[in-house]
């Protein structure tokens, strides 16, 4: 019997930091195929104050990330989460990627994002690209809020919902309503989707 083929998963929320990053984590550990990305124009850290936020270019080191916060104020940014949370990133991948950028990182077979926000960025960029292989990609938002706690209930649900979806393989197209209902219901968890096309 053949091997089944695996799924490719994509999680994306806005600066490749906390949801897409706890969750690329979780999924990785389960030794799913998955990758993950930001949307926004630079990746964006609070700072000490709302006006003065930590702004940085995609493609930035984690570890640099890292170190310039420590040296700014580390009692600050070990207490609000962001030190911890950027030691979990360096052991998952080197720096935080741009989803817009992505295309020489192949197809993914399901997107996930975070917030509609995002949802509605991925989508209009999927539109956008010149469709070559004609392959079906599944688009799907389930709104999590942006801190520790949320971030880490949110990966448990995309590892979930992830597990189902590889599990009917390539017969989700006929499936997706009722799959999605089901989660739905069994989580309390609303999700929209989409499909779009490589």
């Amino acid at each position: 019997m053949a091997a089944q083929r695996r799924w490719r998963f994509a999680m994306v929320c806005s600066s490749n930091m906390n949801r897409s990053m706890e969750a690329h984590a979780v999924l990785g550990r389960a030794a799913l195929d998955v990758q993950s990305y930001g949307t926004g124009s630079q990746v964006k850290l609070p700072g000490p104050s709302m006006h003065e936020p930590n702004v940085y270019n995609f493609g930035t080191p984690y570890s640099n990330i890292y170190d310039d916060l420590q040296r700014k104020d580390p009692d600050l940014y070990k207490r609000n989460g962001l030190l911890p949370m950027l030691k979990r990133n360096i052991v998952v991948k080197l720096a935080p990627q741009r989803w817009q950028d992505n295309a020489s990182d192949g197809v993914f077979d399901m997107i996930l994002t975070f917030e509609e926000r995002v949802f509605d960025l991925v989508v209009e960029d999927m539109n956008n690209r010149e469709p070559m292989l004609f392959k079906s990609v599944l688009i799907i938002n389930m709104d999590v809020k942006d801190n520790h706690e949320e971030a880490s209930i949110g990966a448990k649900l995309a590892l979930d919902l992830c597990q189902k979806l590889e599990r009917v393989h390539d017969d989700w197209e006929e499936i997706i309503d009722d799959l999605i209902a089901a989660f739905e219901k069994q989580h309390n968890r609303k999700l929209a989707y989409y499909t779009s096309f490589y």
